[in-house]
């Protein structure tokens, strides 16, 4: 098992999570964030810290495009260690259903 970031991060990018991930298997893009699948510890710590619930566990139903999400982007992506603040407006679109045409692939700065 390893956990996934799902669409609810696009164009929010909450990077509590990334504060508490004990092996910095966070990834930054443009406009949200990924896990890689092959470095994540399966401790669940980053779960309750998203603020948007776009962090899962891969066991649940429907997540095999996330998973292949998460690890095409990770390979791409900076590494990001540190908390930096949300995208401009993610508190206004965190609940936004069908945000995947909005991903963005653009790499994010990293930290």
């Amino acid at each position: 098992m390893t956990y996934l970031v799902t669409e609810a991060c696009i164009k929010c990018k909450y990077t509590d999570c990334v504060e508490v991930c004990p092996v910095d298997c966070f990834y930054e893009g443009e406009n949200m964030l990924v896990i890689n699948p092959d470095e994540c510890i399966d401790c669940g710590v980053c779960e309750p810290e998203c603020p948007t619930e776009a962090i899962l566990p891969d066991t649940e139903d429907g997540l095999e495009k996330w998973y292949e999400i998460n690890e095409k982007y990770a390979a791409l992506w900076p590494n990001i260690t540190e908390k930096i603040d949300a995208l401009p407006g993610a508190d206004d679109v965190q609940d936004t259903p069908n945000k995947l045409a909005d991903l963005s692939a653009k790499p994010g700065a990293g930290t």
